[in-house]
C-alpha cells in the first residue's frame, strides 16, 4: 500500500485550505512547511519592492529557514503545495527540497494562484533539482477531490 504525504506552504491560508482538502481526499498525511519567522501581511505586499517576499524572490539564493523538516521515510509519494509567487514557487519550497529527503519519492506539485499558472514553477523546480522525481504539477484553485492529482 502506498503512503502519501501532502506537504504545503501557505502564507495567507488559501493553500492550507486546499492542502487539507487534498490530504483528506487522498487519505494522506499532512505537513505544513512553516517558516521560522512567519510572514506578516506587510511581508506579502508584492507591490512593495522592500517587502520580505519581494526581497526573497529577487534573490535566487534566498532560502527562508523552515521550522522543521518532516521524516519522509515512510512515504512513496509527496505532494508539495504552495502559492505561486512571481510566477514560480516561493523560495521556502527550495529550502524544503534541500532539507527533506525526497530521494526515491514521487513528488507531485500543486499550487494556488490568483492569476498565474504553475508551469514555470514546475520547470524551475525540475531544473534546480534534477535528482528529484518531480512528475508534474497542477493548479488547484477550485474544488479538490482524490482525482485532482
Amino acid at each position: 500500500m502506498s503512503r502519501e504525504l501532502v506537504a504545503f506552504f501557505s502564507a495567507s491560508g488559501t493553500t492550507a485550505r486546499t492542502a487539507k482538502k487534498l490530504a483528506e481526499a487522498k487519505g494522506a498525511d499532512l505537513f505544513e512547511i512553516r517558516p521560522v519567522t512567519p510572514y506578516k501581511s506587510a511581508d506579502l505586499n508584492w507591490m512593495n519592492k522592500k517587502s520580505r517576499s519581494s526581497v526573497e524572490m529577487r534573490d535566487p539564493a534566498s532560502r527562508p529557514e523552515i521550522a522543521e523538516t518532516p521524516d519522509t521515510a515512510a512515504y512513496d509519494t509527496v505532494y508539495v503545495g504552495f502559492p505561486v509567487w512571481w510566477y514560480t514557487a516561493p523560495h521556502i519550497i527550495n529550502t524544503f527540497f534541500e532539507f527533506a529527503d525526497l530521494s526515491g519519492k514521487k513528488v507531485v506539485l500543486f499550487a494556488t494562484s490568483g492569476g498565474s499558472g504553475i508551469d514555470r514553477a514546475v520547470k524551475d523546480l525540475k531544473g534546480q533539482y534534477p535528482s528529484i522525481d518531480i512528475t508534474g504539477g497542477k493548479l488547484l484553485n477550485g474544488s479538490v477531490n482524490a482525482d485532482s492529482l
